[in-house]
């Protein structure tokens, strides 16, 4: 009986230490990737009426990943950006979405991808310093790809 409850109080302490070793690695591991260990991130959603294109000019044309396939609700990634699709009878084109690259290179390198659906050429935009041009997805949506032209804080 002793044998088996000093079993038992040893399994529990381990145990603990255990979890505590478990939640202090996530709080280092999120303080690393320069987050709050308490919030996990947001998804920006759009209604689509054309989830299988969009599914496609995402992940095939802008590299995108797709982070969660919920049948109907689509979440793609795109380096710390998660934005999603939902089938709907209806679609939002309200806002921007915009892809930034560390380089001008790779924004010029998107424009060779996507000329034939760019509003102009990539340019300078001196007020916001940064190089960008506009595009449209396949539903219409305005999508944005830019480069920051300063140096910018850990996200």
């Amino acid at each position: 009986m002793k044998k088996s409850l000093l079993f038992l109080i040893s399994l529990s302490i381990l145990m603990g230490t255990h979890l505590f070793a478990l939640n202090s690695n996530q709080k280092q591991m999120a303080m690393q990737n320069h987050t709050d260990p308490d919030k996990n991130g947001g998804i920006v959603f759009f209604k689509t009426t054309k989830l299988d294109s969009l599914h496609d000019f995402y992940l095939d044309q802008v590299g995108c990943e797709l982070w969660l396939d919920q049948g109907a609700c689509q979440i793609f990634k795109h380096g710390n950006m998660l934005f999603g699709f939902c089938r709907s009878g209806e679609k939002d084109q309200q806002g921007v979405i915009t892809f930034f690259y560390p380089t001008r290179a790779q924004v010029d390198s998107m424009y060779q991808k996507f000329e034939s659906i760019a509003q102009a050429p990539p340019k300078m935009n001196e007020k916001f310093n940064i190089y960008h041009f506009y595009a449209k997805d396949p539903e219409g949506r305005l999508i944005e790809f830019q480069y920051f032209d300063h140096e910018l804080k850990p996200y």
